[in-house]
């Protein structure tokens, strides 16, 4: 699923191509994020997107999650490929698993062909692929190349099948001790990175435009598999929201090692926001 678009906003503010919030500042490409670690182990193809000659690749990043403060020498955007499309037109492909990539500087590539998987590697913490579309040094919206009716559909995209648009979306999904106040959800506050074992484990998210059918379904695994599955609708229209759900400490506490939750937003069949959260209980 399309977890952010191309920022349009022309100030500090946020803005995807339908003045929407699934973005954040400065962004330049669209990311579409995998379902779980599970999908990136399997192997999920990237393509590309249109026919032309690969200018550049990176194959030598490792798959792990970006650790603030980590020096990655200009390489944020990890094992990746580039390519020129003629007409100034070029597309990057970024984030992709270590020892992926099957193609070379100077080959040339067909729309559809296989350049590598998509995974974990450079300025990302979750498997996902950027994917950033430029004429000359502009960066373009393939969702909006023009964008002459701000906020509508526009009138023209670069897709030969437009991805479907919702203004829908995860700001943010966390493990605390306990059910957090919104102000320190929005703060960070509420996160933990570790815990005890003897303290309670809640799993929390903070949404955006859901509506009154959307469900947000909570899983959470530890060392010993499953701890807790849970879903509820949300029962009205909201612009935000969090929702949070959790688990006492067993009578011997819980066992010592990594946790994962992930949060998922869906409507009716179809997943269309997804964040994990990761704690170690020490």
């Amino acid at each position: 699923m399309i977890e952010n678009y191309p920022d349009v906003a022309q100030s500090e503010d946020i803005a995807d191509y339908r003045c929407g919030q699934k973005t954040s500042d400065g962004h330049s490409g669209t990311d579409f994020a995998l379902l779980g670690f599970d999908q990136m182990n399997k192997g999920v193809r990237v393509i590309a997107a249109a026919d032309g000659r690969v200018q550049a690749i990176r194959n030598t990043r490792p798959d792990q999650p970006y650790v603030p403060g980590t020096d990655l020498n200009g390489q944020e955007c990890g094992n990746a490929v580039r390519i020129d499309h003629g007409n100034g037109y070029q597309s990057v492909y970024c984030h992709m698993k270590l020892g992926s990539v099957r193609v070379t500087p100077g080959q040339r590539v067909l729309r559809g062909q296989f350049l590598g998987e998509v995974g974990l590697s450079g300025l990302t913490n979750y498997p996902h692929l950027h994917l950033t579309v430029t004429q000359g040094t502009e960066v373009v919206d393939p969702f909006a190349p023009k964008q002459d009716n701000a906020c509508s559909t526009p009138l023209q995209t670069l897709w030969s099948d437009t991805p479907k648009y919702t203004d829908a979306g995860l700001f943010t999904v966390g493990i605390s001790d306990a059910v957090p106040d919104l102000i320190d959800v929005k703060s960070g506050d509420a996160r933990r990175a570790a815990l005890t074992p003897r303290d309670a484990m809640v799993l929390y998210a903070h949404a955006f435009h859901g509506n009154k059918y959307d469900q947000i379904a909570f899983t959470l695994t530890g060392p010993e598999g499953m701890i807790f599955e849970h879903s509820a609708r949300l029962g009205d229209d909201q612009a935000e929201l969090m929702r949070a759900y959790g688990r006492r400490a067993p009578d011997l506490g819980w066992p010592k090692g990594d946790y994962r939750g992930y949060a998922r937003m869906i409507r009716g069949d179809r997943i269309i926001a997804v964040r994990h959260a990761d704690v170690s209980v020490q």
